[in-house]
């Protein structure tokens, strides 16, 4: 997910709408539409404009937690209803009209850095995700995200986001076959003869072009588009596309807390903690803001939507997927005139939805995922600008940060190494002084971890 900062400055959608004082008496009062400028019908449709541009979630997600040997139909199940649970809190709680759902990254670090790089079973990668959520619950109550967020420095919160997105990419490479691995250069080009990577290819130019043309649900339509290509040219099999929704038994409670509660996993829990922490507060900060709803550049129930988007996180490990996070697609329901929890009770309804097409998601291939992920990686590497490059104790472990991601195939070592390099650089300098206490204690434990645990 992106941050504020990527957020470009929003015009005024608001406009004079007429009620009827009848029907949406209840509406109105509960989600205070006439307050907010905005009706019932226009909150539906950016509602619907909001899902459009996010629902690639519901096929992308499985397929990355089917990689860490998650039963892809339950994962499915999990990822519609987590969102659901998620979005609905944030609408009829804290009353602003953002959506969540399973977080891209941070699904790609459970599956590819937790579960197949370090061997943890998925039960305790879950369990993992619980625990980071329940810390995030803590920081929300105490109100003590400002004064973490605060003091973790711009340049490696920028960085964790380039480095997530180059991971995506990565991801996104090898799972088209454009990418493979090579004995003699570790990886090199795949065979572009076969259709795989011409499909994920093909599909990635349609969503590049579709969003320049501003078209609603781009990625989704690019993933369905490929999809319907598959059956044609790369053996894909229909199965049908409505059904009852299977079976949520597989993953439902199946999270191992007393595993995730080893030592050997504490980087991983530190790592979804730090990453959910700030895509959430830029997320939301920035979607506010396009909104009009900052008030004197702040967020009135920033509290309470923080609370919303952890609930939702340990909702999420009790049903079987990893960390749900705020979605910057919001800003698009948002420009579609969105301003209230309406906007988000609709999105949480189209979720629910979803459950009724599990033959269709279980039948996308990895080469029509595979585009989103690249294009998300591609808008992710925008916030390389925010850099201050002049000053080498700020871009240096930045830098590291970024690259020690993709090149390691693991988030938490890259953060690891750019905290450690930070405040090691800093201190070298002599501007230790600009080192947050917060900073000295991430560092300490990532390099306690590593002398004394191991890299692994």
């Amino acid at each position: 997910m992106l941050t504020s900062e990527q957020i470009p400055a929003a015009q005024d959608s608001n406009r004079p709408v007429s009620h009827s004082p009848v029907q949406l008496s209840f509406l109105d009062r509960f989600f205070k539409l006439r307050e907010n400028g905005t009706d019932v019908r226009t909150e539906l449709l950016a509602g619907l404009t909001t899902f459009l541009t996010m629902a690639y979630i519901i096929f992308v997600n499985p397929s990355i937690l089917g990689d860490a040997g998650m039963p892809k139909d339950a994962v499915f199940v999990a990822t519609c209803v987590a969102a659901a649970i998620g979005t609905m809190i944030m609408g009829l709680y804290a009353n602003y009209p953002m959506a969540l759902a399973p977080g891209m990254g941070l699904n790609a670090y459970f599956t590819y850095a937790v579960v197949k790089g370090m061997g943890i079973p998925w039960e305790a990668a879950l369990g993992a995700v619980f625990i980071s959520g329940c810390l995030f619950v803590a920081v929300s109550v105490f109100k003590l995200r400002e004064m973490i967020v605060n003091g973790i420095p711009r340049s490696i919160r920028t960085a964790i986001t380039v480095g997530i997105g180059l991971f995506l990419g990565l991801i996104a490479l090898k799972n088209s076959g454009i990418v493979v691995a090579n004995p003699a250069t570790m990886v090199g080009i795949g065979d572009l003869h076969k259709p795989q990577p011409i499909l994920a290819i093909l599909g990635f130019f349609l969503i590049v072009a579709l969003d320049r043309y501003r078209i609603k649900g781009s990625i989704l339509i690019g993933i369905l588009s490929v999809t319907v290509l598959s059956f044609f040219f790369a053996g894909n099999t229909f199965h049908g596309v409505v059904s009852m929704p299977p079976s949520l038994d597989p993953t439902l409670f199946k999270l191992d807390i007393m595993g995730a509660l080893s030592v050997g996993i504490l980087n991983v829990v530190l790592v979804f903690f730090l990453v959910e922490l700030f895509d959430a507060t830029g997320t939301l900060m920035g979607v506010a803001s396009r909104a009009g709803l900052l008030v004197n550049g702040k967020m009135e129930r920033l509290n309470k939507a923080l609370l919303a988007d952890s609930t939702a996180i340990v909702a999420g490990s009790f049903l079987g997927t990893s960390s749900t996070t705020a979605y910057i697609e919001s800003a698009a329901g948002v420009e579609a005139g969105g301003r209230t929890g309406l906007t988000a009770v609709a999105v949480g309804l189209l979720f629910l939805a979803c459950l009724f097409i599990a033959p269709l998601a279980s039948v996308v291939p990895f080469c029509a995922t595979a585009p989103a992920l690249f294009y998300v990686s591609c808008l992710m590497l925008r916030e390389l600008v925010e850099i201050d490059w002049t000053d080498t104790t700020e871009s240096v472990p930045a830098a590291i940060t970024a690259l020690l991601m993709p090149f390691t195939y693991s988030i938490a070592t890259g953060v690891a190494f750019g905290f450690i390099a930070f405040a090691v650089l800093k201190l070298l300098s002599g501007r230790a002084k600009e080192v947050k206490v917060i900073v000295w204690l991430i560092a300490g434990v990532f390099l306690f971890k590593f002398i004394y645990l191991g890299a692994g």
